[in-house]
């Protein structure tokens, strides 16, 4: 989605970093040359609460010292009646002195911003590289024909152009390739009428959200994907997620890029202590054929893939569960992603699918049926040719990827 940002009073000075502008420069003045311009005076500037929910320590102090609510608002910072300070966004200044004024929040996107992954049409270096910074925060400025910036000469104004974007790490498999990464671009420019900056406009382009998962298979064994939430002080998440499930009507079920996905395989319609769930083989495809590529590896014969950064985590499903049949049972967590196109990296706006093999072990007093992945290969898939019945896959429901829209002020 995109936004457009149209702002009154354009103007930066950051005391605790050493940032100002090249000229000096008053709230009145600013407004005053400002204030000639038709029809941008009258806009009042709106600030979301929750871009301005910033601890004390990790704010970025905006504007002068001393300027109040109105001015504060004028130059889209937040004010708490005492301080103007730089919102939990993307911010964007223009000053008159002709310089750009970038100040990013790693909140900007979910999940949250590298912000050493940060750069300019010009690249990151110096003087395109952030003037300061500190764990919430990146600030830029340079002026407005460097680092790559565009120029348009539109007859009464000049415009000046540049992008922001930040980079994203992949993971290749031999099937396909995923990222948990956000992809996030900022374009901004300035339009200049003489001296007097007339306009900053704001676009924000981010990427898409994530998927949802649940599905069962033949054999009696159903794969479905944990709703539950904590709720109580002191819960664990990864227990209460398995005290309910998403539905038929829950599909498609939406993830934020690295949000958990929590899984549970389960044997159906029998009653036999005495046999164990065994999961071989967990994967993800971008359709709910099992078959298709490009594909993701979750678990190799029930060992997490040693080549995701993000480990695929097991749960232990033990007599503390409250099942009445624990072996019965196998779950296991991921942090969502979404597919990337193979030759040219970009994000797929598709649907995620999770498929297992599975297979039933007889449970003995010198077998637990249990893959031990820290042994060597070979003892782990003799483990798994102990199962008793004949593999059989099992499949989810669609999970979709969504990215959290960017938050700004208008």
């Amino acid at each position: 989605m995109w936004v457009s940002i149209a702002c009154a009073a354009l103007f930066v000075h950051l005391n605790c970093l050493g940032i100002t502008a090249a000229s000096p420069w008053s709230p009145q003045a600013a407004a005053k040359s400002f204030s000639r311009l038709p029809g941008l005076h009258d806009q009042q500037p709106v600030v979301t609460p929750n871009i301005c929910g910033v601890d004390d320590v990790d704010r970025v102090p905006c504007g002068e010292p001393g300027i109040d609510d109105a001015q504060c608002g004028a130059i889209n910072c937040c004010f708490d009646g005492q301080q103007c300070y730089y919102g939990r966004t993307a911010t964007v200044q223009c000053t008159i002195d002709g310089q750009f004024v970038l100040v990013v929040a790693r909140d900007t996107t979910l999940p949250r911003l590298s912000l050493d992954s940060i750069s300019l049409l010009g690249g990151s270096d110096a003087p395109c590289s952030a003037v300061d910074s500190n764990a919430d925060f990146a600030i830029y400025q340079f002026p407005v024909t460097a680092c790559g910036t565009r120029a348009m000469d539109l007859g009464d104004y000049v415009v000046y152009e540049n992008k922001m974007s930040s980079s994203y790490e992949v993971g290749v498999g031999p099937l396909g390739a995923i990222t948990r990464d956000s992809h996030y671009e900022l374009s901004f420019q300035c339009r200049y009428a003489a001296t007097t900056v007339a306009a900053l406009d704001v676009q924000l382009a981010s990427n898409s959200p994530p998927m949802p998962v649940a599905a069962s298979g033949p054999l009696m064994v159903e794969l479905r994907l944990g709703s539950g939430q904590c709720v109580t002080k002191g819960c664990v998440q990864a227990q209460a997620a398995y005290t309910s499930y998403y539905g038929d009507a829950d599909y498609p079920v939406t993830k934020v890029l690295r949000e958990p996905v929590y899984v549970e395989v389960r044997i159906l319609g029998r009653t036999d202590p005495n046999i164990a769930l065994v999961l071989g083989r967990c994967w993800a495809t971008s359709s709910p054929d099992p078959f298709s590529v490009p594909q993701w590896e979750l678990l190799v014969d029930g060992c997490p893939y040693q080549h995701d950064r993000y480990l695929t985590t097991p749960i232990p499903v033990d007599g503390s569960s409250g099942l009445q049949f624990p072996s019965h049972y196998k779950r296991f967590v991921l942090k969502m992603f979404t597919f990337v196109d193979h030759d040219s990296m970009a994000h797929l706006q598709e649907k995620v699918f999770i498929h297992c093999s599975t297979s039933v072990c007889q449970l003995t007093a010198a077998d637990s049926c249990e893959p031990r992945c820290s042994r060597q290969r070979r003892d782990v898939v003799a483990a798994g040719q102990k199962s008793s019945h004949q593999l059989t896959v099992v499949s989810s429901g669609e999970v979709v990827f969504i990215t959290k829209k960017a938050e700004t002020t208008t």
